[in-house]
Parts: C-alpha cells; sequence; structure tokens
C-alpha cells in the first residue's frame, strides 16, 4: 500500500483488472472523496508520472460532486457518517500488451450517511480505466465513467434505515482489495496469515460462489471447493453446493450450457463493497463481507431481468495447510441502500454484455 492505495500488480491482463477495480474503488471511498490531502496523495500513488497533474483536477471535480450525496439529509458534512462504497460486479479487459491495457468495469456505488434519516442510495456506472505499465506497476493514465447497466433492486429486499449502515462507516470497514494474483487451478493463490490476508480470502470466496460456473460447470465447482474449503468441511460443502446450483439451474430453466431454452443466458455476479473482522487469530477468522449480487438472465424473457441484492456474508475461515480456507459462507442480515429515483432498469437483454468468463473481476 502507497498513500492508502493498493500497489505491486502482475504484469498480466488479471494485474490489469486488479489495478482498475483498485483505482475504482479508491476513487470512489469515502476518505478519498472527503479528504483533499488524501485525495492527492492517492491519485499520486495510482497515476503515471504525466498523467498526475491532470487527474487530480479531475479528482476534485469528482469529491465537488459526490459532496451532497454523502451529506445525506444533514445540514452540514459528516465525514465520519459518511458511505462511500464501490462494488465492481464486472471487468473486460478491451486492449491489453505488454506496455498498455484498457479495461471497462461495471459497477454499483452506495453513497450516503450513517447519520440522518435519509438511506444511502445505489446506482450504476460504467467505468473505462486506461493503464500504462511505469515503474514495474500498473499506473493511471485515464478514467471515465458513465451511467451503466440497472439492474433493480430484489422486490423481496426492504431499504435499511441509515443507523444500520454504522457497520460499514470507514472507522469501522475496509475497502475490499483485488490483488490479480491467480494460483494454481487459475483459483486465487494462498494469502498471509494476517487479518488482511483473511480479507481476502473471505472476498475471494464471495466472489467465486457468485460466478455462473459455480451453477453451471460441476467440474469447476468442485475444483473451486477444493482450493478454498477446508478438507474438514468439503464433503458437505460441496454436497451443499451442488444441490444449491441444481436448484438455481432448475428454477432458472438453465441447462448445462448456461443458457435457457431460448437462447438466454444465466448472469450471476457478487461483488464486496466492504468488509470488517467479527473476530480474528492466527488460527481462526470470521469475516463480515457486505456484498452485491446480481442475479438472472439476459435474454427475451423480461421476468427473468437480472437483479441485485445486498446481503452481508460472514466467511469463517481456519489456516489449514499454509492457507485460509473456508469452513463456512453464509449469508446473514440484508443491508439495502436506496434504489435511484433516476434510474431505469436495463433491458433483460442487455445484460448479455456483462456475462461470461471473460468479464469476471480480478480476484482479491
Amino acid at each position: 500500500m502507497l498513500y492508502g492505495v493498493p500497489v505491486g500488480y502482475p504484469h498480466t491482463q488479471a494485474g490489469a483488472k486488479a489495478a482498475a477495480a483498485n483505482y475504482t474503488t479508491v476513487s470512489g471511498s469515502t476518505k478519498f472523496l472527503t479528504d483533499k490531502d488524501m485525495r492527492h496523495r492517492a491519485v499520486s500513488a495510482m497515476a503515471t508520472d504525466g498523467t498526475a497533474a491532470g487527474e487530480i483536477k479531475k479528482a476534485d471535480h469528482a469529491a465537488g460532486q459526490a459532496a451532497d450525496a454523502l451529506r445525506g439529509d444533514n445540514t452540514k458534512a459528516r465525514p465520519k457518517q459518511a458511505i462511500a462504497r464501490t462494488g465492481v460486479l464486472s471487468a473486460h479487459v478491451l486492449g491489453f500488451d505488454a506496455h498498455d491495457a484498457m479495461v471497462r468495469l461495471w459497477t454499483t456505488t452506495v453513497r450516503g450517511s450513517a447519520a440522518g434519516h435519509e438511506t444511502p442510495e445505489a446506482a450504476f456506472q460504467s467505468v473505462t480505466v486506461t493503464l500504462a505499465w511505469e515503474a514495474n506497476d500498473w499506473k493511471l493514465k485515464d478514467s471515465s465513467s458513465t451511467s451503466g447497466l440497472v439492474a433493480p433492486i430484489d422486490a423481496r429486499q426492504a431499504s435499511n434505515v441509515t443507523s444500520d449502515f454504522a457497520d460499514y462507516i470507514p472507522a469501522t470497514a475496509e475497502d475490499p482489495v483485488m490483488s490479480g494474483t491467480v494460483g494454481e487451478g487459475g483459483f486465487p493463490g494462498n494469502y498471509e496469515r494476517s487479518k488482511n490476508g483473511a480479507f481476502a480470502a473471505a472476498t475471494s470466496a464471495t466472489m467465486l460462489y457468485g460466478d455462473p460456473r459455480f451453477f453451471t460447470d460441476t467440474n469447476w465447482r468442485h475444483k473451486m471447493l477444493a482450493a478454498t474449503a477446508a478438507p474438514s468441511v468439503l464433503e458437505s460443502v460441496t454436497s451443499d453446493a451442488d444441490l444449491t446450483a441444481r436448484l438455481v439451474m432448475d428454477n432458472r430453466g438453465v441447462g448445462a450450457d448456461g443458457k435457457t431454452a431460448d437462447g438466454g443466458e444465466l448472469i450471476t455476479r457478487t461483488a464486496a463493497l466492504g468488509a470488517r473482522s467479527v473476530s480474528y487469530s492466527d488460527q481462526a477468522a470470521s469475516i463480515e463481507l457486505w456484498t452485491a449480487s446480481v442475479g438472472g438472465i439476459a435474454g427475451k424473457d423480461e421476468t427473468q431481468r437480472p437483479q441485485i441484492a445486498f446481503l452481508r456474508m460472514t466467511v469463517d475461515l481456519t489456516w489449514a495447510d499454509g492457507a485460509w480456507k473456508t469452513t463456512a459462507v453464509t449469508p446473514s442480515e440484508p443491508l439495502v441502500p436506496s434504489p435511484s429515483a433516476t434510474e431505469e432498469a436495463a433491458p433483460a437483454a442487455s445484460f448479455a454484455d456483462v456475462g461470461g468468463v471473460s468479464n469476471a473481476p480480478a480476484f482479491a
């Protein structure tokens, strides 16, 4: 970390995805948007030597635009109570070579305040990040954002009251950090024996459980569980996961190719908006994540349009065989922002643009 910004990415497409995701997450965080000195230091750490000055101006402008949203209905800004979280739902590499990369992200943001009466509001963006390989790292050359695909909030989820968001103000929770490091078999490598390592293992586990292959590809699902679950629970976890996958496939009418009879594509993604430690030792940890999960069918049937659900997920971990391994991944109480009053849901078919393996975000 340098000035609160993750650094040190692999010189790979996964590394470029991770850099783009982290820079977007940092740029949307409460501290970045409310603390000018921190913002300028962060941009100096993220940007190339030739673009830092311009990116600082853009960042200051974005912070000014976000000020009202972070105040909520309070008369004065309260940075310690502000909620600004960004989750990366998909990441598509538009261009890549040894010197440059361009990555397009589909993100959901939650902004508001944990004080007052106005619930923080969710929104979606499409963010294009251009990177350069400089000083043995991926550095920010440029970024731009527009409105992104809008997935409506699951109708079964009611918005929480403002005080419920207090667990995810800056002082109580961390932003997720992506490393872009891929281990054996294409799954995340072993994480360090530390609280940050436990956070990363928990974040990756929730993302993997939300991958479409978890539901459509039995072989991939079993390999993923073998790579991430503790040996003591692997058999029971695998049995439960197989049952869950079958139920989703049957309920959605999806075949083994991940498509419905009329050609619709299963879309599932899970992003972490924040993480906090419930308990930690060097042998066991329990991490609560605030997540945004999108699920549905990209196709002609508007009744199966992808929707987003906001859940708290508790990931229990144990240190086994030199790695953090999950013993349980359990949904807990929802933490639901208000839907945007100005954004209309995107047509179901449009979500095909964020489906598929190539659009998966980098691992934590």
